[in-house]
């Protein structure tokens, strides 16, 4: 179930989508997104006449993805099951992206051998762009948070609603977020799901650096996306990087 519940809840957010339709038509040739999941970002991109190659390494949301783009025939979009931080697909794309808060996720070896693959698969005067949390806010972060309500939408299988409460525990190097997803019966019972995501305790400067240090140059940063500068009080942090210095 798991992917459906994650599809359903994901969904319901858009607001950075056109950022990243309006990189893609700036750029141009086929788009390669880490982290692909199951086509949020990917498919608003396919439906504006964008070729894709998605990659994940999370076989069933994979599967889930793949069912989706056999329903709505949809062509022009190659999934592959593989990981970010090490994978040789022998082409190179003119826009890498890595939406979702996913970047933060990663450790810094894992960050690094990432850019390192993107380094391989960017083509010249190409250009990498990541979106996460604002990473001066997820340091400011008490210890740990109450369960909040965060939304409620309907079971892709019963109809039911579906409430999603978040939380989250600080731990020494990094921030674990908690979601729950509670499957309301009619009968009055809740089945409930549970994800966890850990996002490191990273600086932006360190960002900055492990980028300089992977042979990128960043271009732009900014703080939400309609392209405002980032500053530690804005929501997320969004770069866009090329290589060279």
């Amino acid at each position: 179930m798991y992917p459906e519940l994650y599809h359903a809840h994901h969904n319901l957010y858009t607001e950075d989508l056109p950022f990243w339709l309006d990189l893609a038509r700036s750029q141009a040739d086929t788009v390669l997104e880490f982290g692909c999941g199951t086509g949020r970002v990917i498919l608003p991109l396919v439906e504006a006449g964008h070729e894709l190659i998605g990659l994940d390494n999370q076989p069933e949301m994979i599967a889930f993805l793949q069912k989706l783009l056999q329903e709505r025939q949809v062509s022009r979009v190659q999934v592959i099951e593989a990981d970010m931080t090490n994978f040789d697909l022998g082409v190179e794309f003119s826009l890498i992206i890595l939406p979702c808060n996913t970047y933060s996720t990663l450790s810094v070896d894992q960050r690094l051998n990432a850019l390192a693959c993107v380094r391989r698969h960017l083509a010249p005067g190409g250009v990498f762009a990541a979106s996460m949390f604002n990473p001066a806010r997820l340091a400011e972060l008490s210890q740990e948070s109450d369960p909040e309500m965060e939304e409620v939408f309907t079971h892709p299988k019963s109809g039911n609603p579906v409430q999603v409460s978040s939380s989250w525990v600080r731990r020494e190097n990094s921030v674990e977020v908690i979601w729950h997803y509670d499957h309301l019966l009619p009968n009055g019972e809740v089945e409930r799901e549970t994800m966890c995501v850990h996002h490191t305790l990273a600086s932006q400067q360190d960002y900055i650096n492990e980028l300089q240090a992977g042979g990128f140059k960043v271009q732009e940063t900014f703080g939400d996306f309609e392209r405002a500068p980032y500053s530690p009080e804005m929501p997320y942090f969004i770069f866009t990087a090329k290589v060279g210095k």
